[in-house]
């Protein structure tokens, strides 16, 4: 009896010292797992993309000057028309001319002799002529001939007409859906990236950790220029848009 109570003393320590065995085997495997979960690699991943400019928008003023209020007004009025004939000549439609509301200027002599203009609190108090500013704006999906325009329209000045042309404006209408377009296929170029490295230190790349996404710049084509901030470009027709987007994978 007394080597049978041995017998099994034994065979319960051996089963017992097996049993702490797998077990510190699984807590190590266990360490180790969770030990590799928690390496992880950041990477930048980019996108660029050519457009080119789907709206147009032109702004210009002309003014007309007269001893004569009505006078002035009168010849503002021919500018005017003489603007809009310009325009429709060019090709566009009057629901795409606005012209503004007509601001009048009282024009006062100057008190010191030769000068051109009368400092604001040096007025005379005797009225020399008035002077018209009227502005007249230009909105079209046909960039191109926006963009002629604004280097054309001075020819009015042979007709009389006293006019100033802003640089033309060229937006962009559809950049929302192509901001998701860009910051995806930005996100594709991360892990790429994520791979490559993993793949040369015999890791491989698993669930993404963090991400965050940069600033888009919407710069003129082929500059390279960026801001903290975000460039959006609205003097070329030809643009390039570029988002960043910063992730981190874990390795497995």
């Amino acid at each position: 009896m007394e080597n049978s109570s041995k017998n099994n003393y034994l065979i319960f320590a051996v089963i017992l010292s097996i049993g702490f065995v797998i077990g510190a085997l699984i807590i190590s495997g266990t360490w180790r797992k969770v030990a590799s979960s928690n390496v992880t690699i950041a990477v930048t991943g980019s996108a660029s993309k050519n457009i080119k400019s789907d709206l147009g928008i032109w702004d210009g003023t002309f003014t007309s000057e007269s001893v004569s209020v009505t006078d002035a007004y009168a010849k503002i009025q021919e500018s005017n028309t003489k603007i809009k004939n310009y325009l429709i000549s060019f090709g566009f439609t009057e629901d795409m001319i606005v012209c503004s509301s007509r601001n009048t200027n009282t024009l006062y002599e100057p008190q010191s002799k030769g000068a051109s203009y009368v400092p604001e609190g040096e007025k005379s108090g005797k009225v020399i002529g008035y002077r018209l500013v009227q502005g007249v704006t230009v909105e079209s999906s046909e960039v191109d001939k926006i963009d002629k325009l604004s280097r054309t329209v001075t020819e009015l000045i042979n007709q009389g007409v006293s006019i100033n042309s802003e640089p033309p404006r060229f937006l962009y209408t559809k950049l929302s859906d192509l901001k998701v377009e860009m910051i995806g296929l930005a996100a594709q170029d991360a892990k790429i990236r994520a791979e490559q490295i993993a793949k040369a230190t015999d890791n491989k790349v698993g669930d993404v950790r963090s991400s965050k996404t940069g600033v888009i710049q919407i710069n003129a084509k082929n500059s390279t220029e960026v801001s903290d901030y975000g460039v959006n470009d609205v003097s070329s027709l030809e643009k390039t848009i570029t988002a960043v987007v910063s992730v981190s994978f874990s390795l497995e």
